[in-house]
């Protein structure tokens, strides 16, 4: 495939079981442009082999005063050195075009697994790894691919080169084979400890590149409670182990290298010394003595090859391993990728639902225009075309029925994991590549761990998906799911850009950008912006909005989120506590705009604000994650206790949370 022709159409459907695997998939893939750069290198390589006989032809006519051989050895230097510039230039030309091609196939099936995961991501695998993962592990695995055709084109070549010098020169070419022998075997052993000491140096830098996300990602966080030195000591001490794995792993491949510049020079010696007494012998010509030593200086070519090949393998199998943990997460629960007898994925098997769904009818017609929402696990429904509310006490359980309103299932667990005590597996305990370590709950690398062990992967507890109208929403096609129900989580993320590229988002047209932002009262918002972006020149859609709006505050942020969501106009939006740091005066206005702009349009809304509940059509309890009660806010207000105390942080004797603070301090002033 030419770049020109990147980003692919179908990037394909990775073998994710392990890193080794995974590197092996990308080589099938690629196919023709490895043969391409294996039949470039043969032709670079042939031609650099062949000098040496071509110029012990030339010497030995000079030798015998052969004009004629001499005029042939001249003419058969100059097509190999013309066929060897050749080579070597689209050699280097194909070469990189696998390693780019490569790496636009790692960065696209990244990019298309993140789309689908979305927010789930972060909470399976550390935001450190997916950066890690998405920019330098991405060039390893191209380097990896990329070296492994000039690698076999110097394999063969040298394999034949020694078959050849044998044939030439039994003595010498013995004495060849033994001494490449002797340096096998004195690297090899080598290869895995260096090998090691680079899975150690990738894990150091991993974690101590996820540190530094994390850090500044909290920086505001860090200032506010005088944080900032003891995260800086942390992260000083995380870059010295990184350059003391570094210096361990260079110190190896000097190692290495020392012993490849070494052994061929005794070899050469020897080589020398031995041919050199049987031409004195008159046992072998000048030209052939001068061939033989030509064709041993070859071979160091092909061990220079050698050696880039196992140190781009040992550099890239850290970073497949992790480019594989990312692709076989799955935003259901459906069967892992990874396949207990060890074989190839099927490729029926792995057939994506997008396509089942696209060859078997219109997706358009895939779910009913007015469908309720239903949630099996909770019994919580939604009913289509109006604004719904939900109390639920605990956030965290508001955040992840949200998640599963929209689709979004969090990691599945075990049935280990789902007994009381049940720990199959630490997060914190890696195998050397960190395979195990890296996600946050360390269930994904256990089931990528059982498969690269030959066993059965771990069982997975089924959670029923929810509903719209008689559709599991985990059955429907990623884009068509995503387009029907949308959630807005309590702490949403913008991007950085101007406001207009925050506002381009998918929208069916129905809501403009001043209709939404009007509705989420972003006025003072525009104004801020445009006091802040002098460039944009007075008009606020041309202001710039920082990386994750962190110039703004809380409730701006929560405000611009909603404006974008809104313009979105899905057909279901979910939003979680959307106004929690709005002031009651700004929610009271938002919750109505709310209620008017998604008329016809069904709307969850997940909060205990009186102000919201009391604008909603239906209001939905839910307890010990069951839903236990409906009505209207004023209804449930009235007539059941356990949502009152919710609402108004009613206490058991009858009082609220603020009235009691409001007693305490008032007798505290008094005493």
């Amino acid at each position: 495939m030419l770049i020109r022709e990147l980003p692919y159409a179908d990037p394909g459907v990775p073998d994710a079981r392990s890193g080794r695997h995974f590197l092996l998939w990308l080589g099938r893939m690629q196919w023709a442009g490895q043969a391409k750069s294996l039949a470039w290198g043969l032709l670079h390589m042939g031609g650099i082999a062949a000098v040496p006989l071509v110029m012990g032809m030339a010497i030995q006519a000079v030798v015998t005063g052969s004009g004629a051989r001499l005029a042939v050895a001249g003419g058969l230097l100059a097509l190999v050195g013309v066929a060897s510039t050749v080579g070597d230039t689209m050699l280097h030309r194909t070469a990189v075009s696998n390693w780019i091609t490569a790496a636009a196939r790692v960065q696209q099936l990244l990019a298309r697994r993140t789309a689908e995961l979305g927010a789930t991501l972060t909470q399976r695998v550390a935001a450190g790894e997916v950066v890690a993962v998405s920019t330098g592990d991405i060039e390893k695995i191209g380097w990896c691919v990329e070296s492994v055709s000039r690698f076999s084109a110097g394999l063969l070549v040298a394999l034949g080169v020694g078959i050849g010098l044998v044939i030439y020169e039994p003595q010498l070419g013995l004495l060849v084979a033994a001494g490449l022998l002797v340096l096998l075997l004195t690297i090899l052993p080598l290869l895995p400890r260096a090998t090691r000491r680079a899975d150690v140096q990738r894990e150091e830098a991993g974690r101590a590149t996820e540190l530094a996300a994390d850090t500044v990602a909290g920086l505001r966080v860090l200032r506010g409670i005088g944080g900032e030195e003891l995260f800086l000591e942390r992260y000083r001490r995380a870059s010295q182990r990184v350059r003391r794995a570094a210096v361990r792993t260079a110190r190896m491949w000097a190692a290495i290298e020392a012993v490849q510049v070494a052994l061929p020079g005794l070899l050469l010696l020897g080589v020398v010394w031995h041919g050199t007494r049987l031409a004195l012998d008159g046992r072998i010509a000048v030209g052939e003595l001068v061939t033989v030593y030509g064709a041993v200086t070859f071979l160091l070519v092909p061990l220079r090859m050698f050696q880039e090949f196992a140190m781009a393998y040992s550099f890239s199998r850290p970073s497949a391993a992790r480019a594989a943990r990312v692709l076989a997460l799955r935003r259901t629960e459906e069967a892992h990728p990874t396949r207990p007898s060890g074989g190839p994925p099927d490729g029926d098997a792995l057939r994506t639902r997008d396509d089942a769904w696209s060859e078997d009818q219109d997706q358009e017609d895939i779910v009913e225009p007015n469908a309720d929402l239903f949630d099996p696990e909770t019994g919580l429904c939604v009913t289509a075309g109006g604004l719904t509310a939900v109390v639920c006490g605990d956030p965290d359980v508001a955040g992840r029925l949200a998640a599963r309103l929209g689709g979004h299932v969090p990691e599945p667990a075990s049935e280990a994991e789902s007994e009381p005590g049940g720990d199959p597996y630490d997060a914190e305990a890696g195998s050397e590549d960190g395979s195990a370590g890296d996600s946050k709950d360390g269930s994904a690398g256990a089931a990528v761990r059982d498969a690269d062990e030959g066993k059965a992967p771990h069982p997975v507890l089924r959670q029923p998906s929810v509903r719209l109208g008689d559709t599991p929403l985990d059955e429907l096609p990623l884009d068509t799911a995503r387009g029907t129900v949308l959630v807005q989580d309590k702490d949403p993320v913008l991007l950085s850009g101007t406001l207009r590229e925050l506002l381009d988002v998918p929208r069916s047209g129905r809501v403009s950008a001043r209709e939404a932002l009007e509705a989420a009262r972003c006025g003072d918002v525009l104004e801020a912006l445009v006091r802040s972006s002098p460039e944009s020149g007075g008009d606020p859609m041309a202001a710039s909005i920082t990386e994750r709006g962190r110039s703004l505050s809380g409730g701006q942020r929560q405000r611009l989120a909603l404006a974008r969501s809104l313009v979105t106009d899905p057909r279901v939006l979910v939003l979680d506590d959307p106004t929690s740091a709005v002031d009651a005066h700004t929610e009271a206005r938002i919750a109505e705009s709310l209620r008017r702009i998604r008329t016809g349009r069904t709307t969850v809304v997940f909060c205990s604000s009186p102000l919201m509940l009391d604008r909603a059509d239906e209001v939905r309890l839910i307890s010990e994650g069951k839903a236990v009660a409906s009505g209207s806010h004023q209804e449930l207000l009235r007539d059941n206790q356990a949502y009152r105390r919710i609402v108004t942080r009613e206490t058991h004797d009858g009082s609220t949370e603020e009235a009691e603070a409001a007693a305490e301090a008032e007798g505290t002033v008094t005493a």
